[in-house]
């Protein structure tokens, strides 16, 4: 066995511990591992997500639509792609473009109320999917500290039980078992910490992408309007079909 770890108490907590103290230090693992894996995944989505929205000045310098979907990038995972896209076909659907045939109830809605709605459904889509994990990280960020002590208390109460069991009390009878039930603490600690930061710093991420995507839907609902007014004949009202 690491010198350092058995030097540290790490070694006489799990072997002199009981099945409790065992599960709470199994738990602390695997909230670490959890926090951990999913600041990973996040701090990757995250930095993809940048790299896509640096394209979006690009769209708008593109000669066509097709031209400006394809220097978005990918569509997998792809929020910005997503918003034009999704416009797009709000468009094609409203004005009757996309080989439907037969009024719907939604032809006396105004343009710009449909396609913002769609612009914001995928919007939400996006924020769903960002927020995913979110949630972990919080609940780890606030009961891990609560689990650990709950070690140190269920160590400290073993260790007072061994001490009254051996008739004799000393300092260093006292001292050694607590010391080493604290650690118990430390480790809540060292799990919830991470967590809290980690949190923070994606949930500032998400924001700033968040702030890049209502911006990049703005100008798409401006875009799409405009052409649908023109198409509708200015009074942004699609007229329906008529019956053959």
């Amino acid at each position: 066995m690491d010198s350092n770890f058995a030097s540290s108490g790490l070694a006489h907590v799990w072997t002199q511990g009981d099945a409790v103290t065992r599960a709470v230090a199994i738990v602390l693992l695997i909230m670490s591992l959890a926090t951990w894996i999913i600041i990973l995944w996040k701090v990757l989505d995250q930095r993809g997500y940048r790299k896509q929205a640096k394209a979006c000045e690009s769209f708008w310098h593109s000669a066509d639509f097709a031209e400006g979907l394809d220097k978005l990038g990918e569509a997998d995972g792809n929020p910005f792609r997503a918003l034009a896209t999704e416009g797009r076909e709000a468009t094609r659907h409203i004005l009757h473009k996309d080989g439907r045939t037969g009024p719907q109830l939604h032809d006396s809605l105004d343009v710009s109320d449909w396609v913002e709605r769609s612009l914001r459904r995928s919007l939400d889509d996006h924020t769903a999917r960002a927020q995913s994990g979110l949630t972990v990280l919080a609940s780890i960020a606030s009961t891990a500290p609560f689990v650990g002590l709950f070690g140190t208390v269920w160590g400290i109460y073993h260790a007072l039980l061994g001490i009254g069991a051996a008739g004799q009390v000393s300092i260093d009878q006292v001292a050694g078992p607590i010391g080493e039930a604290l650690i118990m603490t430390a480790l809540g600690l060292l799990v919830a910490i991470p967590a809290v930061l980690g949190y923070n710093a994606l949930v500032r991420g998400n924001k700033a992408i968040t702030h890049k995507l209502n911006r990049f839907a703005h100008d798409l609902h401006a875009y799409f309007v405009t052409g649908a007014r023109v198409t509708a004949g200015g009074d942004g009202k699609v007229l329906p079909m008529k019956k053959a």
